[in-house]
């Protein structure tokens, strides 16, 4: 079901100023032993966004910053997850589309770590769509989305898990991650406790129903969802994905 559905966006904007809990929105999710937090948005109800800088230029850092310029707009947060690789600075690594406009431009350069655990991919929402592929088939497709946000590895690509991947790896890490369902749907999770790629993996491809499923980051995964009173604080954040509602007039 959409995270947010229009009819009780509206109530809860009306009767509170701010977003109340959605019913199923966000729910725990166990797989090969561990656990998750699976929220679910529908991109034709719901708008998804990226968001990195601030309108000075400055980066945003936390979910607490971007609320606050929200509400000059006279909008409001939702929900938040960090939204991709970012450098020391916090600027992203890898593309970066805000509004339409590309603010960094897609990375296919080879390098160390998991952004260049290839195939990496791309995230990207337009038009009440969202889809994730691989760079690769990104940079193909010529898509001008109006959001989008790269980061690897891929997780799941076309049904198939990523072929670095290994069901007795030791590498265990908080991770984050996103992918689209079959029917259009965007899921969003993060894991509880440290764990492998591969499992990870195969949490969207066999039980969310995401052919296509991408890595955001690990360690530093973080998630704003008032639906269960998620409001994480630990670590700066570069890029965040954000679903975003407007008061009312």
């Amino acid at each position: 079901m959409p995270l947010f559905p229009k009819p009780f966006l509206v109530g809860a904007v009306l009767s509170a100023g701010l977003a109340g809990p959605a019913l199923g929105a966000c729910r725990d999710v166990s797989h090969l032993g561990q656990d998750y937090i699976a929220c679910t948005v529908d991109p034709a109800d719901n708008d998804i966004r990226l968001y990195n800088k601030d309108q000075a230029g400055v980066p945003f850092r936390s979910f607490r910053a971007l609320s606050l310029e929200l509400r000059h707009r006279d909008e409001y947060m939702l929900f938040a997850m960090n939204g991709g690789m970012y450098h020391d600075d916090l600027s992203p690594v890898g593309l970066h589309i805000e509004e339409g406009r590309e603010q960094a431009p897609l990375n296919t350069n080879t390098g160390w770590g998991n952004f260049h655990l290839l195939p990496n991919g791309v995230f990207y929402v337009d038009g009440g769509k969202a889809g994730v592929m691989s760079a690769d088939a990104y940079r193909a497709a010529n898509i001008r989305p109006r959001f989008a946000t790269q980061s690897g590895p891929m997780l799941v690509i076309d049904g198939e898990l990523h072929p670095r991947f290994l069901p007795d790896s030791t590498s265990l890490k908080t991770r984050n991650g996103v992918g689209v369902t079959a029917a259009g749907e965007v899921v969003f999770v993060v894991s509880k406790r440290p764990v492998r790629f591969h499992d990870f993996a195969t949490l969207f491809r066999d039980e969310l129903d995401c052919p296509n499923a991408l890595f955001l980051d690990g360690t530093i995964s973080s998630l704003y969802a008032p639906d269960i009173n998620r409001h994480d604080r630990l670590f700066p954040m570069g890029p965040m994905i954000a679903v975003v509602g407007k008061f009312p007039r």
